[in-house]
């Protein structure tokens, strides 16, 4: 298995492909496996790099948890280095989507084209006893659950109505993979995740992907997003909830593959 240091974290990742890198950050229950069917089939056009963030998958644990994204980001940074990459196109999914704009933000020319999924405003987007109860729910959860429970009450919520069996089984075992110290640090960092500053100074093309369904972070969340990121396309896939690039692999890799391709370009974007 693959694996960069990063001062002294080994960061593991899924790797296939030729031509231009892609690399792709999970959310947070999920871990590189979740991407494998984009590592099938956007490998033809591109190098496709899903790593584990750190304290997930086969990643290791930071010594302490982390409380911001820009630490998350900062690890990128090292692993992007690492593979010897001067730019890079970057897909981040949920929590992945807070570190890719985060890192877009302070490296910016290390990113030729960001795509964010289902994107999380976090402590923005509440109020301030919503966003400590939800601190505390997940922090008591990973505490006190055990990871197949946690699984199976997280991927109720992240799901479309009526999910393919075989997506929601996927789902939850890759998410009974989940450390306290991985969970944690995304729980502290969200709690603390405010963005809308540096989102009008992103200059990277960006796509904005929601499912149409997504009850955790809402195509209205993404319509923000839209909105002040200037130079943003906002896109929608029908029937699927917060794991959209799972539950309809086919459509999202489709936009995808035609955003970094450049076949959105020409589309008039919303004034802002």
């Amino acid at each position: 298995m693959p694996f960069v240091d990063v001062k002294g974290l080994n960061i593991h990742y899924d790797v296939k492909g030729n031509g231009e890198p892609l690399v792709i950050l999970h959310g947070l229950g999920n871990n590189s496996q979740s991407w494998k069917r984009q590592l099938e089939d956007l490998s033809n056009d591109f190098t496709v790099i899903a790593w584990d963030a750190p304290g997930y998958g086969e990643s290791s644990d930071p010594k302490v948890e982390f409380t911001q994204f820009s630490q998350f980001a900062d690890v990128l940074k090292g692993f992007i280095d690492g593979l010897q990459y001067k730019s890079v196109n970057l897909l981040g999914h949920s929590m992945g989507s807070a570190i890719a704009l985060d890192f877009c933000s302070r490296f910016p020319e290390m990113v030729d084209r960001l795509i964010i999924a289902d994107a999380t405003r976090g402590a923005a987007g509440q109020s301030k006893e919503v966003n400590e109860k939800k601190l505390q729910n997940r922090l008591h959860n990973i505490n006190t659950l055990d990871p197949k429970e946690l699984a199976e009450l997280r991927v109720k919520e992240l799901l479309a109505p009526n999910p393919d069996p075989e997506v929601k089984k996927e789902a939850e075992n890759i998410m009974s993979q989940v450390r306290p110290m991985g969970y944690r640090s995304v729980a502290y960092s969200l709690s603390n995740l405010n963005q809308m500053d540096i989102l009008p100074s992103i200059s990277a093309p960006v796509l904005i992907i929601c499912g149409v369904m997504d009850k955790v972070t809402p195509v209205s969340e993404s319509e923000i997003f839209h909105q002040y990121i200037p130079n943003s396309i906002l896109k929608t896939i029908p029937k699927t909830g917060h794991l959209c690039y799972q539950e309809d692999p086919k459509y999202f890799n489709a936009l995808v593959l035609n955003f970094l391709q450049g076949a959105y370009q020409k589309e008039k974007l919303v004034e802002k």
